[in-house]
């Protein structure tokens, strides 16, 4: 049986929750704070980290709708755990972390450096090890050889 998982982003300046079955995105759900950033010239952390908060609970139930699952259904839960902003990577761990324990559910931190190389694996059964990865995310651009996604 495949699990079921709830992954929640908050890094930088957007909220995402995403829910996976398996391989299989179900909902992806982004809340983007990019206009409130804009009058500053770029992110403010503090605003940031405001943003997450008002947009939680906004965005984990638009994507359990969009998946048609209950939060009751939820197997496991994953949050970004660095690297990004610290207090908008708060806000994401609180969120999951409250998730977690009132659902009594395992809760997984990601690497969001990480995962960007890893979401190929949700379209391609096939092991694409080793490779070369172009990772563009801020200020955390590079090119990597992949040996393992393990």
């Amino acid at each position: 049986m495949q699990p079921l998982v709830l992954g929640i982003e908050t890094s930088c300046d957007e909220t995402a929750v995403g829910i996976v079955h398996g391989r299989k995105l179900l909902a992806n759900v982004i809340s983007s704070s990019v206009e409130q950033h804009a009058r500053f010239g770029g992110v403010v952390p503090e605003v940031a980290s405001r943003a997450h908060l008002e947009a939680m609970q906004q965005v984990i139930a638009q994507a359990l709708k969009d998946a048609k699952v209950n939060l009751s259904d939820i197997d496991a839960l994953a949050v970004t755990a660095g690297p990004g902003l610290i207090g908008a990577l708060l806000v994401g761990v609180s969120s999951a972390s409250g998730l977690a324990l009132g659902l009594n559910k395992p809760l997984y931190g990601v690497n969001h450096l990480s995962a960007h190389i890893a979401v190929d694996a949700l379209d391609n059964e096939e092991k694409i090890q080793p490779s070369i990865a172009l990772l563009v995310s801020g200020g955390h651009s590079s090119i990597l050889q992949v040996n393992n996604l393990a």
